[in-house]
């Protein structure tokens, strides 16, 4: 009897070991985006200027793993000198807000970890809509409610090509370009050396992103870039729009 339990046992840990790695081998990351190239247009589109009650709402998933972080939703509540977008999550509640210094050049902003606030605003998208545009920009910011230090940022805007491209909140034609922050100083200490990259699909006719997804890395003392540590990877795509 104690050698049948044995066996019985020892087949469930077996069972039980491989159902684990077929659950794990199932997982798969979020797939890139795909749309259809389009040309330049002849005329540059131009972005929709923002008016209180406009609306945005993402569904954030990890691109590891493809689950659904959060849902955000994003509403202008003022405009004048400065743009404010107002911001919450269904499962973190109240989050910082975005404020543009004018509309397009962003002063506060809240995407990365932690946020940021800019000595001087950068553009959230390429200052010219047309492919092949580029520009490099430095300044330094200040992390939100601590503002008596600084840290050096710099990012790199590169308008990549133009997409028809489908999310849930329907199709849109957008503007692909590819943000990079090549080492920046990191409010971390006992960071090395930190990077962030990020392709976005902006959607001039809704005055945003329709997805945006990005990652982050960095080193501690002793690693090398192969072994970096991740910041999250996160995709946003476009839920529905007002």
């Amino acid at each position: 009897m104690a050698a049948s339990f044995l066996q019985v046992r020892c087949k469930f840990l077996l069972l039980t070991l491989a159902v684990s790695i077929l659950s794990v081998s199932c997982i798969s990351s979020q797939p890139y985006p795909s749309g259809q190239e389009l040309p330049q247009p002849t005329t540059a589109p131009v972005v929709r200027p923002p008016k209180v009650g406009q609306e945005w709402v993402y569904e954030i998933r990890n691109v590891f793993n493809q689950e659904v972080v959060d849902v955000v939703t994003e509403r202008v509540i003022a405009v004048g000198q400065q743009v404010r977008i107002q911001r919450s999550g269904v499962k973190a509640g109240p989050l910082p807000d975005e404020i543009q210094e004018p509309w397009g050049l962003v002063l506060q902003d809240p995407r990365w970890s932690p946020p940021q606030k800019f000595q001087n605003p950068l553009p959230l998208w390429p200052e010219k809509l047309t492919v092949g545009w580029s520009a490099f920009y430095q300044t330094r910011y200040e992390v939100l409610g601590y503002p008596d230090s600084s840290y050096y940022w710099g990012l790199s805007v590169t308008a990549v090509q133009w997409e028809r491209i489908k999310v849930p909140a329907g199709v849109f034609t957008t503007l692909k370009y590819h943000n990079e922050a090549p080492y920046f100083q990191s409010s971390d200490v006992f960071r090395m050396a930190s990077m962030r990259e990020e392709d976005v699909w902006l959607a001039p006719e809704i005055g945003r992103w329709a997805i945006r997804r990005g990652f982050g890395r960095y080193l501690l003392a002793g690693t090398l870039w192969q072994n970096a540590y991740w910041e999250d990877y996160l995709e946003w795509r476009l839920v529905s729009w007002k």
